[in-house]
């Protein structure tokens, strides 16, 4: 079936089976012909993009998958700048002023500079004033807008009642991202820890603090976050959702946690009736009311002061940027070079008016054959995935029931809301201060979430704007999300052949669907709940499976004496393979016989090759480090590399043989779904 008649028979309410006839194959430029498939699938698939692309300066890491959002940038500058044309920008109130006054503000490099640290003055000065024995007081405060410094809280689904919203509080309090910067001894960490010291210091100074101050500031916050560090759950810990649902109600919250006022503190926030509580880590909010009541007023008041100018560093003047650049990009990433300064400009505007952008950028840039093709595709692999299920040897027939009820209720968002965000409840005034207009927007933004508590979850709502360069599966609405952003080649290419379509966005989709079914998302059913629906032999069988692919990326050296976190990132590993072998399953049922080679590349070898082009890229030593610690994705080398090598079809669509260093013995591939 060709891709016309697909969206006739989509249109008339026929089966859905995408095959688009013909298409141009692979970019055989992106090939390394001098490696073997079988020695390093990734270097000979990915090595002549990798070549042609050097890493450029202002990246830390630069593949496809960038690519594709710097195409998105790209045309969000045009939107956005396409916007000052436009009449409505001038008339107060609307999207088009809201946006277009933001970007200009941030753009505004001489006025950001001649302000300095000026638009913090009024912050500071309160925090200087507080009773930091009132401490629910000052952390509710509207003047801390951008301000965690000790915990988080807001209001979310709660997930053993996805109907509801419910009271969430949260772990917070490290500038670094992870514990590990604090606790493990190293050379990388020591230079990571110093260059932390140089830029609170600098910070500090920028905000009128003196050296000295500025010195006392940084004992306190480095002491104090260590034990922070200690208290919280690690990477591992955080991906049990059943550890993270910890009911308390506000009583409870009282007597374990005393040394805030909870009842002062939600009323403060502007939720009195608050009667319930989940709470993510109640080892840490045990540490933090151990902490806290050590701490003196001047101690408690720097703390404050620190996560209320950090927070704001890319809405000051350039010298807070550049300190903040210094450590984090610079040397945490090994970015050599500042973006520049409209795409930091267009980042504001672009998240706080997401929506209004959104439909802008659809309007433009996402047609909607585009749309209906994706409806094809996700639903041949909604297909292909019933089928692995039912094909399954280590799950039970009850098991698999529920599997199939749940996959049959996943909700499919493609491209764009059907119902828009409505913003008119913030105002933009080129008369204040950019971090100003900011710090209000971001008052109403937390208004707006709290006052979802006890409502119905908006089952509508969109948790990526449309113009987002990624794809989502929410667990507790049981959903799948592809924004129009992704949806762009190379990862979608209506002019490529289906297999490399399959390769691409087919394996995107069937990893969205098999994160409901990978070792976070299975623990959900198929009404979002948190809810054990697996029989106890095949929760067994799954766990057990599991740990031999967690086995299969720990062995893996992502850098000299530092290995990959094979738990920390199983379950992106596991819809990775889910991904790939469902989309497969997907596009031989769509194709039938009728694929063909092209450009002397066979179906089955440019879907693995379409597959591996989604993760070239270069990337620096540094950032290696990073996403090692912070990021639950493996690299993408080890994302085609450890994954292809459980996938029997892949062997033999290269020819790859016992022996070849790709090659793994069937008696140690792990296949889950």
């Amino acid at each position: 079936m060709n891709l016309k008649k697909t969206l006739m028979a989509m249109a008339t309410g026929l089966p859905m089976m995408a095959f688009a006839a013909g298409g141009h194959g692979v970019e055989k430029a992106n090939l390394d012909p001098s490696v073997k498939p079988g020695d390093d699938f990734y270097q000979y698939a990915c090595g002549g993009w990798m070549k042609a692309n050097p890493l450029p300066a202002e990246f830390s890491r630069f593949g496809t998958f960038d690519q594709l959002r710097e195409t998105a940038r790209e045309q969000l500058k045009d939107v956005i700048l396409n916007l000052s044309k436009n009449p409505e920008s001038k008339v107060k109130g609307t999207n088009a002023q809201k946006v277009s006054d933001l970007y200009a503000m941030a753009m505004d490099s001489t006025r950001l500079n001649r302000e300095g640290a000026a638009p913090l003055k009024a912050t500071l000065e309160h925090i200087e004033k507080a009773d930091t024995k009132d401490l629910a007081r000052l952390l509710t405060d509207e003047f801390l807008a951008f301000c965690n410094p000790f915990f988080g809280s807001g209001v979310g689904t709660d997930a053993k009642n996805s109907n509801v919203n419910a009271m969430h509080i949260g772990e917070a309090g490290l500038g670094l991202s992870d514990r590990d910067y604090y606790l493990e001894e190293s050379e990388t960490n020591a230079k990571i820890m110093e260059a932390y010291e140089t830029y609170i210091k600098r910070i500090m100074t920028l905000a009128g603090k003196s050296d000295a101050e500025a010195e006392r500031i940084w004992e306190t916050l480095v002491r104090t976050e260590r034990k922070f560090a200690e208290a919280k759950m690690t990477r591992e810990q955080r991906r049990n959702p059943q550890a993270r649902y910890n009911e308390y109600s506000v009583a409870k919250l009282q007597a374990e946690f005393p040394y805030i006022d909870w009842k002062a503190y939600f009323s403060n926030l502007g939720t009195p009736d608050v009667d319930r509580v989940i709470v993510a880590s109640p080892q840490f909010m045990k540490a933090l009311n151990e902490i806290l009541p050590s701490l003196t007023d001047r101690e408690i008041k720097d703390l404050v002061t620190v996560d209320a100018v950090s927070g704001v560093t890319g809405l000051l003047s350039d010298d807070f940027y550049d300190a903040s650049f210094e450590l984090y990009d610079r040397v945490m990433s090994g970015k050599e070079e500042k973006e520049p300064r409209w795409k930091r400009a267009m980042g504001i505007p672009n998240s706080m008016f997401g929506e209004a952008v959104g439909e802008l950028y659809v309007a433009k840039y996402f047609p909607e054959e585009s749309k209906q093709y994706m409806k094809g595709l996700v639903e041949n692999l909604r297909v292909a995935l019933g089928k692995h299920i039912d094909n399954l040897t280590w799950m039970s027939d009850a098991t698999k029931a529920k599997a199939q009820e749940k996959l049959a209720g996943f909700v499919v968002k493609i491209g764009y809301p059907d119902k828009w965000k409505d913003y008119s409840g913030i105002d933009i005034d080129p008369e204040l201060p950019f971090m100003e207009n900011v710090r209000l927007a971001s008052i109403w933004y937390q208004k707006d979430n709290l006052a979802k508590l006890k409502k119905p979850v908006d089952r509508d709502e969109w948790h990526m704007t449309p113009q987002t360069v990624n794809a989502y599966y929410n667990p507790t609405t049981n959903e799948i999300c592809f924004p129009a952003g992704i949806l762009q080649a190379p990862y979608f290419d209506m002019k490529a052949d289906d297999a490399c379509n399959y390769g691409a966005i087919g394996v995107v989709i069937g990893h969205e669907m098999t994160h409901g079914f990978d070792d976070s998302g299975r623990q959900y059913d198929k009404d979002g709940n948190l809810n054990d629906w697996w029989q106890p032999a095949d929760a067994e069988a799954f766990k057990k499976l599991a740990d031999a692919l967690v086995a299969q990326f720990d062995e893996v050296e992502v850098a000299p004496g530092v290995h990959a976190n094979g738990r920390f990132t199983l379950g992106e590993n596991i819809a990775d393979q889910g991904g790939l072998r469902v989309a497969l399953t997907a596009y031989q049922d769509a194709a039938g016989d009728k694929a063909e080679d092209i450009d002397g590349l066979s179906p089955l070898q440019r879907f693995y090759l379409a597959y591996a082009n989604v993760w070239a890229a270069n990337i620096r030593d540094a950032e290696i480090l990073s996403r090692t610690k912070t990021d639950p994705h493996s690299l993408g080398r080890n994302r085609v590399n450890v994954s292809l090598r459980n996938i029997e079809p892949f062997f033999g669509a290269f020819g790859i043989k016992e022996g070849d260093p790709m090659f793994r013995p069937e008696s140690e591939r792990v296949v889950i779904w």
